[in-house]
C-alpha cells in the first residue's frame, strides 16, 4: 500500500500535524469604542495602492504572459459529455475583449442600455464580460435557474424590467428560447452562443468576436474609472424581488487587493484554480475569477457541482488537474472529504500542491472539516489550512477572513485591510456593519432600498451577526453567529427564505398546526418544527386526555402530516423550499424562555436556540418520530 494509500488511522499519533506553512497579511487588529453598544475595528494593515481598472489586469498579463492561460473549459461533445480541455490564452482574451467591446459601442450600449447574460461559466461568458469591460458597459450575469427552472420566469422578467438591457447573450437557442420569448422585448438583440430562435432573429456570437476593433475602443477602455459600473449582481431575493448590487471598479479592484493582502499566498506564484462556482454569485465571479486575472493565474471551469448527478465531473477534474487554491462550499468539501478516503488519485492530485483550501456560502461543520485533515495527515504528514472569511454581494465579496490556521467551524476573523468593521448590538446579539472602498454605493434604480441598508455613519448594515472567537484576545478575530433576521442558508450555500415558506406551510396546514419554525442552517435539506393545534387531537382516534405523546404519534396524524408534507414537496421548486423531514411537538412554545411572545406569536430564534440539539437530531435522522413526504 502506497503512502497516499494509508487510512487516517495510520497518521503518528499525539499531537495534530503541522500545517502546509502559509502567512497570513492581517495579524492584528485596532479596536476602538464608540457610542454606547458600538465598537469600530479595523486591519493592522494598510491597503495602499491598487489598480484603476480590472482591466488593467488583462492588459498587463496580455502584455508579459500572452501564450499562457487565461481559462479552461472541457470541450462539450454531441452526446452531451466532455472531452478535453480548451484553452483561452491572455493575448487572446485581450484581442477578443477589444473585438466584442467594438461591437458593443457600435451598437450604443450603455449603463441605461446594459448587457444581460443569460449562460452558465464558459468561455463565451468570460470574453463578453470582457468586451463590455473594455467598452465601458455595464453586464449582469443571470442565474440560468431562473429561465430553464423557474415556470412563470417572474424573477427573470424583474431583471430585465429593472435593468432594461439593450442587448442578451444566451448560451443556445433551444434551452434559453421560451425564456427569451416571454421575457425579452422584440427590440433587445439577442446573441446566441449556439443554436437558433423560433420565429424572432438573433446574431451569432461569432459574428461579435469577427468585428475589427479601433482606435475607439481603446479611448472607450482608458476613460474608464474607479467609479465606472462594471457589472450588477443581484441579490438572492429571499424575502423580496432580487435586488440589482452595484458593483464600480473601485469596489472589485480594491477587494482583489485586500483579499491578496490578507491571504499573500496567492501572490506567491500564479494560481490555478478549478472551480464550478457561478459568476452570477459574487465569490465566482468577482473572487474567484478576479485573483486568477489579477495574478495571471489560469482558472479551469468545472461543469460539474456539489450534487449526486454532477459531482463525478468534478471529482473527474480534481484527478486531473492541480489546484494551487481549492475554494468550494461545505457540501463539496463533504462530498470531496469522503472520496478522497478511498480515491488514491483524487488525494495524489488534490493535495500535491494546493497551499489553502477555502469554503464559502454556508458554516462547514467540524466533521467534515476533521475529516479533511484525518485524510491529509495520513497522506502528506501535515495539513492543509481551511480558510473562510465573511462577506456579500454587496461588500465585492470579501470583508473578514481567518487570520490563522488555528480555527474552527464558524471563525471568520478580522477585517480586511481598509474596510472598518462596525460592531452594533441589536436584538441580543451584535450586528457586524461594513464601510469602505469595497463597499456598493447602493442599488441600481433603487433609492429606497440604498437608503434602508446604509446607517447614519454610512455603514453597510448586513443583518449578520457576529461574537468574539476570545473576548480576551480581539486578534484573533470574530466567529460567526447567525443572521439577526431568520433567513439562512443550507449546506449547499442555498438561501432559505424563512417567512414565504413559512406562511406556505401554515395555510396548507390549517387549521392541524398552531405554528412552525423552518430549521435547516448549515444542513443540506430544510426541515420543520412544528407545533400542533387541537384539531389533531380529533383526527387521533384517542380520547381526550390522551398525552400529546400518544396524539402526535398516532396513525391518523401522522398521515394528516405526511400527506402535507407531500403536497408542499410536490409544489417546491428547489431544495430552498422544499420540507424534507419534520417533527410533531408535544412540547408547546414557552413564555419563560421567550419561545412565545405575549401576543402569542412564536420566535423562530429562541425556538432554534432552546431546541438546537433536537434540530440536530431532526437533522441527522436520531429523532424519533421523524416525519418524510410520503409518495
Amino acid at each position: 500500500m502506497s503512502a497516499l494509500a494509508l487510512p487516517a488511522e495510520s497518521a503518528v499519533p499525539g499531537a495534530a500535524a503541522p500545517y502546509r506553512p502559509m502567512n497570513f497579511g492581517v495579524t492584528r487588529v485596532n479596536v476602538r469604542d464608540g457610542a454606547a453598544g458600538v465598537r469600530y475595528l479595523d486591519a493592522d494593515l494598510p491597503l495602499g495602492a491598487y489598480a484603476r481598472r480590472v482591466t488593467d489586469y488583462l492588459l498587463h498579463w496580455a502584455e508579459a504572459t500572452p501564450d499562457n492561460s487565461f481559462l479552461a473549459r472541457r470541450a462539450r461533445l454531441p452526446d452531451g459529455s466532455t472531452g478535453d480541455w480548451q484553452h483561452l490564452r491572455y493575448g487572446q482574451a485581450l484581442d477578443a475583449a477589444r473585438r466584442i467591446g467594438q461591437a458593443l459601442l457600435e451598437r450604443g450600449l450603455s449603463r441605461e442600455r446594459p448587457v444581460l447574460l443569460l449562460t452558465e461559466n464558459s468561455l463565451e461568458h468570460a470574453l463578453m464580460a470582457l468586451g463590455c469591460m473594455y467598452a465601458g458597459v455595464p453586464y449582469c450575469p443571470v442565474s440560468t435557474a431562473y429561465a430553464t427552472v423557474s415556470q412563470d420566469y417572474a424573477k427573470l422578467r424583474h431583471v430585465i424590467e429593472t435593468l432594461t438591457p439593450g442587448l442578451v447573450l444566451a448560451a443556445d437557442g433551444t434551452r434559453f428560447g421560451p425564456a427569451i420569448a416571454a421575457t425579452v422585448p422584440h427590440d433587445v438583440e439577442v446573441v446566441l452562443v449556439e443554436g437558433r430562435l423560433a420565429g424572432r432573429a438573433s446574431t451569432d456570437f461569432a459574428q461579435l468576436l469577427a468585428t475589427e476593433a479601433t482606435a475607439a475602443i481603446d479611448a472607450a477602455m482608458h476613460a474608464t474609472g474607479p467609479d465606472t459600473i462594471v457589472k450588477f449582481l443581484f441579490t438572492s431575493g429571499s424575502t423580496k424581488l432580487p435586488k440589482p448590487v452595484i458593483n464600480t471598479q473601485r469596489m472589485w479592484c480594491a477587494n482583489l487587493q485586500q483579499i491578496t493582502l490578507s491571504l499573500p499566498a496567492l501572490a506567491e506564484a500564479p494560481p490555478v484554480l478549478v472551480d464550478w462556482l457561478p459568476w452570477n454569485h459574487t465569490f465566482g465571479g468577482n473572487h474567484n475569477v478576479g485573483i486568477t486575472l489579477q495574478h495571471g493565474g489560469t482558472l479551469y471551469i468545472d461543469d460539474g457541482k456539489p450534487t449526486p448527478a454532477l459531482m463525478g465531473e468534478t471529482l473527474r477534474n480534481l484527478r486531473e488537474i492541480a489546484p494551487t487554491v481549492y475554494f468550494n462550499v461545505p457540501t463539496g468539501f463533504e462530498m470531496i472529504a469522503q472520496a478522497m478516503q478511498t480515491d488514491a488519485q483524487l488525494r495524489a492530485t488534490l493535495l500535491s500542491r494546493v497551499r489553502f483550501f477555502f469554503y464559502s456560502g454556508a458554516g462547514l461543520s467540524q466533521p467534515v472539516w476533521d475529516s479533511l485533515h484525518a485524510t491529509q495527515e495520513a497522506a502528506l504528514g501535515q495539513r492543509i489550512i481551511m480558510a473562510t472569511g465573511l462577506g456579500m454581494t454587496e461588500s465585492a465579496p470579501s470583508a473578514l477572513f481567518v487570520n490563522s490556521p488555528d480555527v474552527t467551524a464558524g471563525d471568520i476573523g478580522s477585517p480586511v485591510p481598509g474596510t472598518t468593521v462596525k460592531l452594533v448590538e441589536v436584538d441580543g446579539k451584535t450586528e457586524v456593519r461594513y464601510r469602505g472602498p469595497n463597499i456598493t454605493p447602493g442599488y441600481w434604480r433603487n433609492a429606497e432600498a440604498t437608503r434602508e441598508a446604509f446607517d447614519d455613519e454610512g455603514f453597510l448594515c448586513t443583518g449578520d451577526a457576529v461574537r468574539w472567537i476570545d473576548p480576551d484576545n480581539v486578534h484573533r478575530g470574530l466567529r460567526f453567529d447567525g443572521r439577526i433576521a431568520e433567513d439562512f442558508k443550507l449546506a449547499t450555500g442555498t438561501f432559505v427564505s424563512v417567512g414565504p415558506l413559512r406562511t406556505k406551510v401554515l395555510a396548507a396546514a390549517a387549521p392541524y398546526l398552531q405554528d412552525v419554525v423552518v430549521t435547516g442552517l448549515n444542513h443540506r435539506e430544510v426541515g420543520l418544527l412544528m407545533f400542533p393545534s387541537q384539531r389533531c387531537r380529533e383526527i387521533s382516534g384517542l380520547s381526550a386526555d390522551a398525552p400529546w405523546t400518544e396524539v402526535l404519534a398516532s396513525a391518523g396524524v401522522r398521515a394528516q402530516i405526511e400527506g402535507l408534507l407531500a403536497q408542499l414537496a410536490s409544489q417546491a421548486t428547489g431544495s430552498a423550499s422544499r420540507v424534507a423531514r419534520a417533527l410533531l411537538l408535544a412540547e408547546p412554545p414557552s413564555l419563560d424562555r421567550g419561545e412565545i411572545t405575549d401576543k402569542g406569536s412564536v420566535n423562530q430564534r429562541a425556538v432554534l436556540t432552546h431546541r438546537a440539539a433536537l434540530v440536530d437530531a431532526l437533522h441527522d435522522g436520531s429523532a424519533p418520530g421523524i416525519l418524510y413526504p410520503q409518495a
